[in-house]
């Protein structure tokens, strides 16, 4: 059953999602946070040991979702399908690029969401990390598209980047190639070429050393590269995209993506922050993240941008294993709390996320909906809410979920399938109350085995031993301790079918 519990007092435009797209053209900034986990908010998690004030006066002005979901469990499909509205493992990648990696995984042609609100008049930006591959070139203008560090040394800076955001839906572009702080490459780009090259090694030494901080690779850095103030630098050129469309396009609307670096591994919250949440370093970084939004959202009203503003904030998927373990053991708080899984893990740990809305006399205030809803679905949903329409080879996996945002939706659910996939390809689908995973284990990480993180403490015992497949009544067992595989063979036949069905076809949603 579908509720929206309004927990404030709230006032809500009389209008259709048809008119509101049409006369109003939002603002739409859109906070990606990484590897966040749902319990890592304190809204969300009412154990949580960290504050989050500003993502709770988000959710207390605006519309929180407790059925929300990254189409994958890694970040470089989920970026992938936010940008496009399709799930990533039609593009037949496994994995996440790194350093080098590439080329650009958007299809050159394929529609956007920054390209969607282009033609919409839209001025598009964004901030942060990209990790959805771009084509680095060699001295013989030859691309690289490889992992690793050797390619990263192979790289001549002097030549453009041809794949780079500006040229998939973005006027502008300031951030990374991939992970800013644990990848090969620790260099800022601007546009499409990276305008300080790194010129050696990162020197390790003088960086923070505990057990939240081994996760940054020994790979080419760049003068000024600041490992521990990458969230600030960033935070920076979002505000002053910020001050510098109203000074110079007031009468535009803008789309600014803010792609945070918080809080991947590793945990290297700014100096400002260090040894302020009480809860070590991730939980500083926590908070980091957290003032970040507030910073935003502070900037939206002294420019007057306000009222007209759609603000989303989201997660690319669940919270990183070592950093949950030791927030754990450490600190007492769960980042994956109430779910079973973790990031890779194709359980609900691993892929349900924060999902936040703000969109004052628009979107109901205090409010919380209980609406399956995928991360692919901000394609149709800001093509509704602009008066766009979609093509047909565009949000294949996309569903309009306007209705839901402003409060329209009757209780009804407006989505009926939802896929799910993991970094190796393995794939899951629901429906309603039913979950199926079309596959054995986590689909992710080894829970056979202790290993270097000690997953094997966390392993539940296995119900149904002999199912190729896993089926799970999400309403009566919300924690998917025990596999219905055998006990429900006609939800299994229909599920699977369905998900091979929207696997063959190209895709799960019909306009």
């Amino acid at each position: 059953m579908i509720r929206i519990l309004c927990l404030v007092p709230c006032f809500v435009f009389a209008f259709g999602h048809q008119g509101a797209g049409a006369t109003d053209r939002p603002n739409i900034l859109l906070i990606l946070a990484d590897d966040l986990g749902y319990g890592d908010v304190a809204s969300y998690n009412p154990e949580s040991k960290v504050a989050t004030p500003h993502l709770d006066r988000l959710a207390a002005e605006g519309m929180r979702f407790t059925d929300a979901h990254s189409p994958s469990t890694v970040c470089t499909p989920t970026r992938y399908s936010i940008l496009t509205g399709r799930m990533a493992f039609r593009t037949g990648m496994r994995g996440v690029f790194d350093g080098a990696g590439g080329p650009c995984l958007i299809e050159e042609g394929r529609l956007t969401l920054g390209g969607l609100l282009q033609t919409r008049g839209y001025h598009s930006a964004l901030v942060g990390k990209w990790h959805i591959g771009l084509t680095f070139l060699d001295r013989q203008g030859q691309p690289i598209c490889e992992n690793g560090l050797p390619a990263v040394r192979r790289i001549d800076f002097s030549r453009a980047i041809p794949d780079a955001p500006i040229h998939r839906g973005f006027d502008e572009f300031f951030g990374t190639a991939c992970c800013p702080t644990t990848d090969w490459l620790y260099a800022f780009i601007e546009g499409d070429r990276i305008p300080v090259p790194p010129t050696g090694i990162l020197d390790k030494t003088g960086l923070p050393q505990h057990d939240y901080s081994r996760d940054n690779r020994p790979g080419m850095h760049a003068p000024g590269f600041d490992l521990e103030e990458i969230d600030q630098v960033f935070l920076r050129r979002s505000l002053h995209f910020l001050e510098e469309h109203v000074g110079e396009r007031a009468g535009q609307p803008f789309f600014l993506f803010h792609s945070m670096q918080a809080v991947h591994l590793p945990s290297f919250p700014s100096r400002e922050f260090q040894g302020r949440s009480g809860a070590g370093p991730h939980g500083d970084f926590i908070l980091e993240m957290d003032h970040v939004v507030g910073r935003l959202m502070e900037a939206l009203r002294a420019h007057g941008l306000e009222e007209n503003t759609l603000v989303i904030f989201t997660s690319d998927n669940g919270p990183e294993v070592p950093t949950v373990l030791a927030m754990r053991r450490d600190h007492d708080h769960d980042g994956a709390r109430p779910w079973r899984g973790v990031k890779r893990d194709n359980w609900e740990g691993g892929h349900r996320v924060p999902f936040l809305i703000r969109w004052p006399n628009r979107v109901p205030a205090g409010t919380v909906s209980d609406q399956t809803l995928c991360l692919t679905d901000l394609m149709a949903t800001i093509a509704a809410l602009t008066g766009a329409a979609l093509p047909e080879d565009a949000g294949e996996d996309s569903v309009n979920l306007l209705p839901v945002f402003l409060g329209e939706d009757e209780g009804e659910p407006v989505r009926e399938y939802t896929l799910h996939q993991t970094i190796s390809l393995a794939l899951g689908i629901r429906w309603g109350r039913w979950k199926y995973l079309d596959h054995r284990g986590s689909g992710g990480n080894d829970y056979g085995r202790d290993g270097r993180w000690g997953m094997k403490a966390y392993a539940l015992p296995e119900t149904a031993p002999d199912a190729p497949g896993q089926l799970f009544d999400l309403e009566a067992d919300p924690g998917e301790t025990t596999n219905l595989y055998f006990e429900h063979p006609e939800v299994v036949e229909r599920l699977r079918a369905k998900l091979y069905e929207f696997r063959e076809s190209g895709r799960s949603v019909e306009r």
